[in-house]
């Protein structure tokens, strides 16, 4: 409680300040008030939890598990040969230079309001993260304990499971923590670019209305559902990563 008090109290000035604000405003269709968001969160509480809801997080879980399955296998080999780090580091770059709002609306004309389409720009958003973060956890294994390990006639495939892949687990959590947002990010922009459901659809076709509290509420229930996944994968990081603290 200690370790929490000066977050919460922030996070509470913050409310305030914005009720304060949009009160004296008084212009919901702009800035709606905290407590006109949640009074919308519970009024629509049976189509964003049993529709809306399930369809955002299934494009994420989709999309972040075929990222993280891309971005193992890149930082894999990337860390194998140096030549195929020469080959395909610069393409991965160059990969977020592309506006993600540039592609999603090809992507709906190649796969139509399918799932797909979000999926993919899912993608597009997760996997550099976790590609470069887990590639530099692979480098950042000390060249001393490489060398260590071959005196004692370790092979490459020994180094790797045994010294690269612990030494790398820290980067794996930080970046799957990273994508987390990131894809929740990626599925709401597919959505509201061409979606017949999903919170960024419904937040869109509020937009639409000039309701205000409307477009803030699946804002606000995606934020708190990422929050929530990321504290999970931080349980699992302290389990998993004991030695995290000793790095």
């Amino acid at each position: 409680m200690k370790r929490n008090f000066a977050s919460t109290v922030f996070v509470f000035a913050i409310f305030i300040i914005w009720q304060c604000i949009a009160m004296k405003m008084n212009a919901a269709y702009i800035l709606p008030s905290p407590v006109q968001i949640l009074q919308k969160l519970w009024e629509v509480r049976v189509p964003l939890f049993t529709v809306h809801l399930p369809y955002t997080m299934s494009v994420t879980f989709i999309g972040l598990a075929i990222s993280i399955v891309l971005g193992l296998f890149l930082a894999v080999i990337m860390d194998m040969s140096e030549n195929v780090e020469r080959m395909l580091y610069p393409v991965v770059i160059a990969s977020q230079t592309i506006p993600t709002t540039a592609l999603a609306p090809l992507f709906v004309l190649w796969f139509g309001y399918s799932i797909w389409s979000k999926v993919l720009v899912t993608i597009l958003m997760t996997f550099f993260p976790i590609t470069i973060t887990v590639f530099d956890g692979f480098q950042s294994t000390k060249r001393e304990m490489e060398e260590l390990m071959q005196s004692f006639n370790a092979s490459r495939s020994d180094i790797f499971l045994k010294l690269k892949i612990p030494n790398a687990m820290p980067y794996f959590f930080s970046a799957i923590k990273m994508a987390i947002p990131m894809s929740i990010i990626g599925a709401a922009i597919g959505e509201w670019l061409g979606a017949q459901e999903g919170l960024g659809y419904y937040s869109k076709r509020m937009m639409t209305q000039l309701d205000g509290a409307g477009v803030f509420a699946p804002i606000v229930l995606l934020s708190a559902v990422a929050m929530v996944i990321v504290g999970i994968i931080s349980v699992i990081e302290r389990a998993a990563v004991p030695w995290r603290k000793e790095l």
